[in-house]
C-alpha cells in the first residue's frame, strides 16, 4: 500500500448507487485504507437521470474536501476513482485542478457505445498522476486497441488491466485484486 495514500472516494455508474456490489468489493479488498463510497446528487435527490459532469465534479469536489479533513490528511493523499460515469467525473476533477495521488477507474467510458468518434479523452493531458484502468476486454464503451491509442495523452503512469467480460468486468474479485495489486505499486 502506497505510504502516503490516506483514503480512497468511490463514485458509482451513471445509473447505479453507491452501495453497488463492485465498489463495496474494492472498499473491503483496500481495508484498512478508509474509503468512502458517494452518491451524486441526482441520487441523493431521487432521480434516475444522471447529473450534468459540471454538477457531478462540483459535489465531488466538495466531498473529497470533507472527506480529506475528517481523515486529518492532505487532499493531495486521497485516490479518486468510481465505476464508468463515476470514474470520468473523478478523472475530469482532477484535470480540472482537484487534488489527488491518483486515479482508479473501474470500466471507464471511453466513449459512448457505438460512437467510437464521440471521445471522452480531451481531459487526459491534464492528468498527471499514477492512472489505473481496470476493464472488460468486451466494454462497448472502450476496447483494448482503443484506450491502447489514447491512454498515451496521460502524462501521469497508467495501468491497464483488462478482465473477461463486457462493461461489468466478470467478477468483483478480480477487479478488487487488480486495484489491491496496484495500490501496492504506488
Amino acid at each position: 500500500m502506497g505510504h502516503d495514500v490516506g483514503g480512497l472516494l468511490l463514485t458509482p455508474g451513471a445509473s447505479a448507487g453507491r452501495d453497488h456490489h463492485t465498489l463495496v468489493a474494492v472498499e473491503q479488498a483496500v481495508a484498512p485504507l478508509p474509503v468512502e463510497r458517494l452518491d451524486f446528487p441526482n441520487r441523493i435527490a431521487g432521480r434516475r437521470a444522471p447529473d450534468k459532469a459540471p454538477v457531478a465534479v462540483a459535489h465531488l469536489v466538495e466531498r473529497a474536501g470533507v472527506f480529506a479533513a475528517g481523515l486529518g490528511i492532505p487532499a493531495d493523499a486521497l485516490l479518486l476513482g468510481g465505476r464508468s460515469f463515476g470514474g470520468r467525473v473523478c478523472s475530469l476533477a482532477v484535470a480540472q485542478g482537484l487534488p489527488a495521488r491518483g486515479l482508479v477507474l473501474l470500466s471507464y467510458p471511453l466513449h459512448p457505445p457505438g460512437k467510437p468518434d464521440a471521445l471522452r479523452t480531451e481531459h487526459f493531458p491534464a492528468l498527471d498522476l499514477p492512472v489505473l484502468f481496470v476493464s472488460g476486454r468486451r466494454d462497448p464503451f472502450g476496447s483494448p486497441d482503443e484506450f491502447a491509442a489514447h491512454v498515451g495523452a496521460i502524462p501521469g503512469p497508467v495501468t491497464q488491466v483488462w478482465l473477461p467480460g463486457g462493461h461489468a468486468p466478470t467478477g468483483d474479485a478480480a477487479v478488487a485484486a487488480a486495484v489491491v495489486d496496484w495500490l501496492g505499486s504506488l
